[in-house]
């Protein structure tokens, strides 16, 4: 690996980490509000199609054969199940559809009854998962269009060539750490509120006891058509960045603080608008990665949420995910921009120092 992928390798997994720590509040109440379970624990009802069917008998024997499990494991992913079935009075067919659970409601119900700790649940996975996840795509995207502004020289730094580099990058990431992304959703879907909380171990333990290896792929088409979330972002996030570089080209002496907040505005910028754009991709995803067998596939999950919640379902959780990633992405951008900056001068600054000596 050459010096210019391993520096943006390192940039990439810099500026995830970053942006991972600074919102993962966020990133617990957004996952809860796309689940198709947290609305009935607050009190939100389903429609009877849509609403959970649990009894006070609800138990590991009472589970489908493929679906028993003689682990601590089982009975952590199953007591959220349980704890509905003696908690949770019927819904009322008459209410409709759920209503809609604002940011700061779920915040103040997630630490009334499971504590502030819990806002911080799968934090553990997500930096394991968003170092190496970032560190793959920043380097595949910066590697795929050093190779396309090279061979496609009527097209370069095209949209075309931004589009070929984000959605290589995109799939390669993806395909690569959605196991990570499996565990994490599972773990911040645990909201059982009494007893034991399961671990990030122990979830490992269950998927693979019931599911296999190939357990931990569950969600990954719903993550291949997110890529186009990405690609968007990127061909946006690439032409906001032109311009604002075709600005400062006047004082080009130096990178200032203000040139760290322009790449924000412009990672902030893009990512909004892509993440409005493909949002339902993500509710699907997280559907896919709960616990049970209702979900079984990316469209059949969508026409399933569209026939029980309506079409708003698609987009719930969709006010948190934009509160969520603006500052996530404006901080990993800025961050990745900067770590890039600092390192390819000081590698430039060292080699200088280096023929010099000689």
């Amino acid at each position: 690996m050459n010096k210019d992928s391993c520096i943006h390798l390192f940039a990439g997994g810099c500026g995830g980490t970053m942006g991972a720590i600074a919102t993962c509040p966020l990133e617990v109440v957004k996952t809860r509000l796309q689940s198709s379970t947290f609305s009935v624990m607050m009190g939100a009802p389903l429609p009877p199609a849509a609403a959970p069917r649990y009894s006070n008998s609800t138990t590991c024997n009472t589970l489908p054969p493929r679906r028993r499990l003689c682990t601590s494991a089982a009975r952590a992913c199953t007591s959220q199940v349980v704890h509905l079935s003696h908690n949770m009075q019927a819904p009322d067919p008459s209410r409709g559809h759920p209503r809609t659970l604002s940011l700061m409601h779920c915040l103040r119900y997630i630490v009334a009854e499971e504590g502030p700790r819990a806002l911080w649940r799968g934090l553990g996975p997500n930096l394991v998962g968003v170092a190496p996840s970032r560190a793959i795509y920043f380097c595949s995207y910066s590697q795929m269009k050093k190779f396309l502004n090279s061979h496609l020289h009527s097209s370069k730094d095209s949209p075309l060539v931004h589009i070929m580099s984000a959605s290589c990058a995109g799939f390669t990431a993806c395909t690569a750490t959605n196991p990570i992304w499996f565990v994490k959703t599972r773990v911040q879907l645990d909201i059982n509120k009494e007893g034991h909380k399961i671990s990030t171990s122990e979830c490992i333990r269950n998927i693979y006891h019931t599911k296999g290896i190939m357990g931990f792929y569950k969600g990954l088409t719903a993550s291949y058509y997110g890529i186009s979330e990405t690609v968007i972002h990127f061909v946006i996030y690439e032409a906001v960045k032109a311009r604002l570089q075709e600005r400062r080209q006047a004082n080009p002496n130096s990178r200032t603080s203000k040139d760290f907040l322009e790449f924000m505005v412009a990672g902030a910028t893009s990512k909004t608008i892509a993440s409005s754009l493909c949002y339902p991709h993500e509710v699907a995803r997280t559907r896919l990665r709960e616990c049970g067998v209702k979900y079984r596939g990316f469209w059949q999950t969508l026409g399933t949420v569209v026939r029980e919640e309506g079409y708003h379902g698609l987009y719930r959780g969709l006010a948190t995910q934009l509160i969520r990633q603006i500052p996530n992405t404006a901080i990993m951008m800025a961050t990745y921009e900067a770590v890039v900056y600092g390192l390819t001068k000081y590698c430039e600054e060292s080699e200088f120092y280096e023929e010099f000596d000689d």
